[in-house]
């Protein structure tokens, strides 16, 4: 029986985003092992109503305590939006969620407190980033744009497709038409197109994705309650998807740099 500092730590996605963030942990907490949950069936989540990604988070987060993690990480920024009080209602444990740590980084990062947001169509209609901003820095101002093709575009690994370029042209031109200097990844699909987002955007805006602070505020939390686990690594990494493993372990390695050797298909 593992003591509760070797449990591992739960995050989930609506498919092979999330993987920003376990890359970041992977990185900064190399002994924490990790139960990655992608939705693979039922992505996208952000052009969905509130109420059935509610309906999904609460199915996964139910999985994921069922196989004992130590802590929950929301890697989808359309769950973290509608969904986060209610994942922490449902939970036993501590939720961390990406919204707040891109926040936290956005307001780090900008010079003249114009911030760009990208993400999904649910993300940005919920205002969340607005307001996690807003309430950190009431005098920054918040520029926000949907760009619901995206994900779709980086589930079928068209990450340097000139279709990809052209339709992240169309959805930043608004976003270049304002003074931002940072922009916000607010999807964690989003990192996967970095170099292209930025080659659109222009070296003076810099881009911000949560994924690192959020593995800075997960080591924080699990060293506050005594849980980080002291053995060796490499720490065990397995994931679980709903549909299509085949398509995640192909962008998923290409992103990660190692082998994704435990992944499961789950039918729901």
């Amino acid at each position: 029986m593992p003591s509760p500092a070797e449990l591992p730590i739960g995050v989930f996605d609506s498919g092979v985003g999330g993987l920003t963030v376990v890359r970041a942990l992977r990185q900064q907490l190399p002994r924490e092992h990790i139960l990655y949950f992608g939705d693979t069936a039922r992505v996208p989540y952000g052009i969905k109503s509130p109420d059935t990604v509610r309906q999904y988070a609460a199915q996964i987060t139910d999985f994921l305590l069922e196989r004992r993690v130590k802590l929950l990480i929301i890697a989808c920024n359309t769950v973290a939006a509608v969904a986060a009080a209610a994942v922490r209602e449902r939970a036993n444990v501590p939720v961390l969620d990406v919204i707040e740590a891109g926040a936290e980084a956005a307001l780090a990062t900008t010079r003249n407190n114009q911030i760009g947001i990208i993400g999904t169509l649910t993300t940005v209609n919920s205002g969340a980033y607005h307001q996690a901003i807003k309430a950190r820095h009431a005098a920054a101002q918040v520029h926000s744009q949907a760009c619901p093709l995206l994900v779709p575009l980086v589930e079928e690994g068209w990450l340097d497709h000139r279709v990809t370029l052209l339709t992240a042209q169309e959805y930043l031109t608004p976003l270049l038409a304002t003074n931002i200097d940072t922009l916000v990844l607010g999807c964690t699909h989003y990192p996967l197109l970095r170099g292209l987002l930025q080659s659109v955007v222009g070296e003076h805006i810099r881009l911000v994705d949560s994924a690192e602070i959020t593995a800075r505020r997960t080591a924080e939390r699990l060293e506050a309650d005594g849980l980080l686990n002291p053995g060796p690594p490499p720490a065990q990494l397995a994931c679980f998807v709903t549909d299509v493993p085949q398509r995640f372990r192909f962008i998923g390695e290409q992103f990660l740099g190692e082998p994704l050797n435990h992944i499961e298909l789950l039918r729901w």
